[in-house]
């Protein structure tokens, strides 16, 4: 969630609220209270800040203005680590407790490394500026971490990405202050290794060694609960598409038995009546917002028997009705 709230910060010092991007975006307010969304989720929330802001430099701000709370737990691990080095080595370990979005890699060289980030979206394509803000914000979390201990401001030989180029060569300038290239093999960062190598501002063995256990145990309860959830999600959003997903079926789908599902869920405090809610949620909200498709037809297509019911359950969701929600998303 601290991604989503970077997000929503930085199209806020742009003039847009948080609601009306929120709307655009077809989310509801309650999804805050989530400890994560799903991926599509935020990009859905990425195409909608760009398009609200209309900034083709939102990436980049929003990037750089990542702090090492934005790191969640592994941020306290990062800033106590001996070196930049082994801050990187893990955040690799302990990617899953900072986005699910993505995966770094370090190729190491004989004077300097690629740091490479390599994108991990969902059904949706990622935003550009997504894979913008995750080099930006790598940036701004290593000079923050050195803290000018090494002298001069700290900036790569090089940055490249994948993708063409999607605002002015000033603000890439301006944000890695070296040569930038596009349309290149991966997105990455070359950082000369005495910079990696260099001992970090607050290096900590014995704070780096407890916030590593955290870590670790943080990650296992999200391990545990988390593929179950995700591929939960995943059956009944496709299964929505021709009909109501039932337990029996989910349970057929996974290849055990409904009676071991039911106590996995219960062990990991799920219900299968709220989870389809939240799954028939998010598809009738991103309908309803991006779509121009009849209400009552949406409604119908998540197997809601009339549209009274369908507009029940979308105001419970959202306290408003379907025609309302849309016109807030400016359709």
């Amino acid at each position: 969630m601290s991604w989503v709230n970077t997000v929503l910060n930085a199209a806020e010092r742009q003039g847009v609220a948080r609601g009306q991007l929120l709307a655009l975006a077809g989310m509801a307010p309650e999804e805050l209270q989530q400890e994560r969304w799903p991926i599509d989720h935020i990009t859905r929330l990425w195409r909608a800040a760009v398009q609200a802001t209309q900034d083709a430099g939102f990436g980049l701000k929003a990037g750089s203005q990542v702090g090492p709370g934005n790191f969640n737990v592994v941020g306290d691990l990062l800033q106590a680590s001996a070196t930049l080095r082994e801050a990187i080595a893990a955040a690799q370990k302990y990617q899953r407790l900072i986005s699910d979005g993505g995966r770094l890699q370090m190729v190491v060289g004989a004077q300097a490394s690629w740091l490479i980030y390599h994108p991990r979206q969902g059904t949706l394509a990622f935003s550009p500026h997504q894979v913008e803000a995750v080099l930006a914000a790598v940036l701004a979390f290593i000079r923050g971490a050195t803290g000018g201990s090494l002298g001069g401001a700290v900036r790569p030989q090089q940055v490249q990405f994948s993708q063409p180029r999607v605002g002015p060569l000033a603000g890439y300038r301006e944000v890695f202050a070296c040569p930038v290239a596009f349309e290149q093999a991966f997105n990455g960062l070359l950082l000369d290794n005495a910079l990696l190598d260099a001992p970090l501002q607050r290096a900590d063995e014995r704070r780096a060694r407890t916030h590593q256990r955290q870590a670790a145990a943080h990650l296992a309860g999200l391990t545990q609960g988390g593929a179950l959830v995700q591929e939960l999600r995943a059956w009944m959003a496709a299964a929505l598409a021709s009909r109501v997903p039932t337990r029996a079926e989910a349970a057929r789908a996974l290849g055990v038995s409904e009676r071991t599902l039911a106590r996995r869920m219960q062990a990991q405090g799920l219900a299968f009546a709220g989870l389809l809610d939240e799954v028939r949620r998010g598809a009738a909200l991103q309908a309803v917002a991006h779509t121009a498709r009849p209400l009552a037809d949406i409604g119908q297509a998540l197997g809601f028997a009339e549209p009274a019911v369908f507009w029940r359950a979308f105001r419970r969701w959202t306290g408003m009705t379907p025609a309302q929600w849309r016109v807030r998303a400016g359709r």
